[in-house]
């Protein structure tokens, strides 16, 4: 636990070697999210994951949850524990936005970027319907969190029991409720099986519903802040079902651009190993691996 402005960020180093890699995760996500790539990443160099504000095991946020907050925490974060430079920004959807601006506004502390189906600005620019109603989720969510719902309903689940649950969350949230939660538990169930326990217990908490409202909210004025980064390399890699919209908005940003062809959203869990050749290939290109 790093102390920052008073707020306290949740960090996880593991491995040794330069140049460092960080690893910034989806919207709503934490530094569990990479643990097998963390995994396999800290064999060959030094590796960083962190939870922001908010989610996982730091503190709530005390400013809008925008990605020039966001940037600016990082920033504050890995000055406070000394991460030398230059080290390669990896990020995942909303993290991919994340990483791109802090090398906008500090390309000398980057020497690559390594973006895993990123959020696409243009789709964002203006709040929408799906971002209101996700929002609306979110904060529903708290409310099923602290009378304590989510808890039981994650634990039903995650143990094959979907009637009680399903037919529960029905009645608590007008129909929505059981398939966000149906989500959550098929996506944390591609991670290794001995961080179940620990995701559980983040998303119990309704904090974690609050700080993923508050990402959504700010979404528009985070794909608003969207900066280029064209003097650095930038590998892009695209889930299979991505549109030609998004394929043709990446592949401008890009200077390696991959589609994913077994992957869903989630390419570091469908893919692993596609992830890890490209951040190996992202040092080897920085010149210092």
């Amino acid at each position: 636990m790093v102390e920052v402005a008073g707020r306290r960020f949740h960090l996880r180093e593991s491995g040794s070697g330069s140049p460092p890699v960080i690893l910034e995760s989806g919207i709503g996500a934490s530094s569990l999210n990479w643990t097998a790539i963390q995994s396999a990443l800290s064999g060959f160099t030094r590796v960083y994951s962190y939870d922001r504000a908010g989610l996982g095991w730091s503190d709530p946020a005390s400013s809008p949850r925008t990605v020039r907050n966001a940037v600016q925490e990082l920033h504050a974060l890995i000055a406070a524990v000394q991460i030398p430079t230059p080290f390669v920004l990896v990020g995942h959807s909303f993290g991919g936005l994340l990483v791109r601006c802090y090398a906008a506004r500090y390309p000398n502390e980057v020497a690559g970027l390594v973006m895993l189906d990123p959020v696409v600005t243009s789709e964002w620019l203006a709040p929408s319907e799906r971002l209101k109603r996700g929002a609306m989720l979110s904060r529903r969510g708290a409310w099923l969190a602290r009378l304590g719902f989510v808890r039981l309903s994650l634990a039903l689940l995650s143990g094959g029991l979907r009637f009680l649950p399903q037919a529960a969350a029905r009645v608590a949230s007008r129909g929505d409720g059981e398939s966000a939660i149906s989500r959550l538990v098929r996506e944390v169930q591609k991670m290794p099986p001995d961080t179940w326990p620990m995701v559980q217990a983040h998303w119990c908490q309704p904090k974690s519903f609050l700080s993923l409202a508050d990402y959504l909210e700010c979404l528009p004025q985070s794909a608003a802040e969207a900066c280029d980064c064209r003097d650095l390399p930038l590998t892009i890699l695209s889930a299979a079902n991505s549109t030609p919209a998004q394929l043709a908005e990446r592949a401008a940003l890009a200077t390696k651009h991959v589609v994913a062809t077994k992957s869903g959203h989630w390419i570091h869990f469908d893919e692993p190993e596609l992830v890890i050749q490209s951040i190996k290939e992202m040092l080897i290109r920085a010149g210092t691996a």
